[in-house]
């Protein structure tokens, strides 16, 4: 029988802010992982990229970095949790800070490219927000 402490309301909002990176790629699977769990168990999920975050979703980076020696790359992680039916977004205002010079830089697996006032929105919104 389950336990209803760690059931979720089908109708929960999670925002997750992501604002880690390719310089600290032990961080970085994380996000994915949490956000397919709670997708899995019903909850709307959506990261949100920001700051250093910005750069992981740039093509060729995701591919390219482990969160653990011998791990699966972080594009399989995202790529599950876009399975799962999480939602990412990435900010438009970080992007000229980041390595990522415009939209097109960006990997197939981004919903969309807002600025800080969706991150506003999806915060007022939620019934949880995390932050990696």
């Amino acid at each position: 029988m389950p336990n209803p402490k760690y059931e979720v309301d089908q109708d929960q909002d999670v925002v997750i802010m992501m604002t880690s990176g390719p310089s600290t790629p032990q961080r970085c699977a994380t996000p994915f992982f949490v956000g397919s769990l709670l997708a899995a168990m019903d909850a709307n999920v959506k990261i949100f990229f920001t700051m250093e975050g910005v750069n992981l979703l740039k093509k060729g980076v995701p591919e390219s970095i482990v969160a653990m020696e011998g791990g699966k790359l972080i594009i399989d992680f995202l790529r599950e949790a876009k399975q799962t039916g999480v939602e990412i977004y990435c900010c438009l205002p970080a992007l000229p800070g980041s390595e990522v010079t415009s939209a097109v830089d960006l990997i197939d697996e981004v919903d969309e490219v807002v600025g800080g006032g969706v991150l506003a929105d999806l915060i007022l919104s939620a019934d949880k927000v995390l932050s990696f």
